[in-house]
């Protein structure tokens, strides 16, 4: 069989006319009436000559247009220009960067591609589709009956392959329409699928919700497992890989730093996790001579990116090692599915080097201690519904030191618990960008990344790209030189749209690169950690400003979609 993608760059443009001669209105009305409302998020996979993400776009939805071959990407983008339409580089069955944006789909759209896909491979790549589904939201899957061409990479079809896989993947078929070729080709004709995933429908919410409320607890440790996780969802997802198997990989030491910086507050202040503990570590299993060590050391500072002295690095290296051992044999072990599997399964580093002492916490450093592996399914529940699911641990883990704390016969007022249960944010600091900013101003030319308006001293602000009442970051790469007029009358704490970021990227990056790229090798490297941190996609042994662009348009659309957060349009700074 031979390769789709060649054949399809060797003939893109006989195949993008011959596409564009049919009108998306009439082949797609046997779905029109179940699409979302716009605003809504589409990913429109072979997306082939862009006729069907452009009608899309133009209907008010943003779309995430998937085509592997280069020519008909390259036509597609000339045939229709759109800020709405973002075309990827991607393909059936992996969609590597569908997956690592973390985005979640309203609308995933595949017309003319399943017979693409090799039957052997059908099986993941429907898995892929459906773990990309927002619940509630559809699939609309065009089937090609017909004759094989295998000069094309055509394989042969059947609907009951497609009702089969989304009955084993818990998605409805809502509707099934069968219709002639719209092209008058001889012996094709096309079986479309509306599959519909129902809300709630994954089970990951009750089994979530069983383990904060119902599940036998002898100490805290289950509740502080689960928040480190939300917490790592909220705040540090470009630090996760997804596994073949659909998992999500978190390294061991990111979750044991998230832990130590949970609890280390709760025990200076002598809060019991356990009916035995009765202040600071004593009974913790965990809390050992490197965490004592530790008590001067602010848990604030607990965090990727962070630089040690020698004495710091060994004890927060062991305290790390201590920790990741008291999760992998503790609540990841006790935390098991109805059939008795462990639903946050650790695979473990044995035998960690006790001198080791880092000089900086980064990816490949918490790697070391092992990974903790994250069904998908709960990982997004947890992105989506940190909200509410957060408030629910912190809500139980209070009552359970209470309790504990009752029957060792002393009060613990639930505002005292309630305090230093704050997870608190990073600082509003814009000191670095703004020196580096200054600096710029003094030696060459700065301009406002949003208005294209030369800066002054008197003129120049720092704004959150993204706004901080709805994401708290104030990441090197989040901060932006602003007009201060047009940063505080305008944009305020509003999420820039996708045409307005979109026609900001050659400033957003040159701003990038002489502010950090060309900057001090410390200055460099916390830029680089930083983006590796918080933005999907970004690979944290060499990241690049083409990579730090693209992770950070994937988290605006995360909060423009997942969080509502309200958009400025700009829409006078758009050519």
């Amino acid at each position: 069989m031979k390769d789709p993608v060649a054949w399809y760059d060797k003939h893109a443009s006989t195949v993008a006319s011959r596409y564009e001669s049919v009108d998306p209105e009439s082949l797609y009305d046997w779905v029109t009436d179940l699409l979302p409302e716009p605003p809504a998020l589409v990913l429109d996979v072979g997306a082939g000559s862009g006729r069907d993400a452009a009608w899309l776009a133009a209907k008010g939805y943003e779309v995430f247009a998937v085509e592997p071959s280069k020519s008909m990407r390259l036509l597609a983008t000339e045939l229709h220009p759109s800020p709405s339409v973002r075309w990827v580089h991607d393909s059936l069955p992996k969609l590597d960067y569908a997956v690592r944006s973390g985005l979640s789909f309203d609308v995933i759209l595949l017309s003319g591609v399943w017979m693409h896909v090799p039957p052997g491979q059908r099986p993941r790549a429907f898995r892929k589709l459906v773990n990309l589904l927002r619940p509630g939201g559809i699939i609309a899957l065009s089937l090609r009956i017909g004759p094989e061409e295998p000069e094309r990479g055509m394989y042969g079809v059947d609907s009951s392959e497609i009702e089969s896989l989304a009955k084993k993947h818990g998605t409805i078929v809502h509707r099934a329409v069968e219709r002639e070729d719209l092209l008058g080709r001889d012996g094709v004709r096309w079986k479309n699928y509306v599959l519909r995933f129902p809300d709630d429908g994954t089970g990951a919410l009750p089994l979530l919700r069983h383990v904060i409320l119902n599940d036998d607890k002898s100490s805290t440790y289950k509740l502080g497992l689960l928040r480190s996780i939300c917490r790592i969802a909220d705040g540090s997802a470009g630090l996760v890989r997804l596994t073949d198997d659909d998992k999500v990989s978190i390294p061991l030491g990111l979750v044991a730093l998230t832990w130590l910086r949970l609890y280390k507050p709760l025990l200076a202040a002598d809060f019991p996790q356990n009916p035995k503990n009765v202040r600071g570590g004593v009974h913790i299993g965990f809390a050992r001579e490197d965490f004592c060590s530790l008590m001067a050391f602010s848990h604030l500072d607990m965090r990727v990116g962070i630089r040690l002295g020698p004495a710091d690095s060994a004890a927060l290296h062991g305290a790390l090692r201590d920790a990741a051992g008291t999760i992998r044999t503790m609540p990841a072990h006790y935390m098991t599915f109805p059939d008795g599997t462990p639903i946050l399964p650790v695979n473990h580093t044995p035998r960690l080097p006790r001198g080791l002492t880092p000089n900086v916490i980064d990816e490949p450093y918490l790697r070391s201690f092992g990974e903790m592996l994250v069904p998908w399914r709960i990982w997004q529940a947890v992105q989506r519904f940190a909200v509410w699911i957060e408030p629910a641990l912190v809500e139980e883990w209070i009552r359970l030191m209470q309790r504990y704390a009752e029957t060792q016969g002393r009060e613990l007022p639930r505002d005292r618990a309630a305090a230093a249960m704050i997870w608190s944010d990073p600082t509003r600091d814009v000191g670095v960008a703004k020196r580096q900013a200054r600096d710029l101003l003094e030696s060459s030319k700065l301009y406002c990344v949003w208005s294209g308006k030369r800066l002054s001293t008197r003129s120049l602000d720092l704004d959150h790209c993204f706004p901080w009442s709805a994401w708290p970051c104030s990441d090197l790469w989040n901060l932006m030189p602003a007009n201060r007029s047009v940063n505080q009358n305008e944009k305020r704490a509003k999420l820039p749209s996708a045409t307005l970021m979109l026609a900001a990227r050659d400033r957003i990056m040159s701003w990038w690169e002489a502010a950090y790229g060309s900057s001090s090798p410390l200055i460099r490297k916390r830029f680089e950690l930083e983006a590796a941190s918080s933005l999907p996609g970004v690979l944290p042994l060499d990241p690049d400003l083409d990579s730090c662009f693209e992770g950070a348009f994937a988290q605006r659309t995360k909060l423009r979609y997942d969080q509502r957060v309200p958009e400025w349009l700009g829409e006078k700074y758009v050519e």
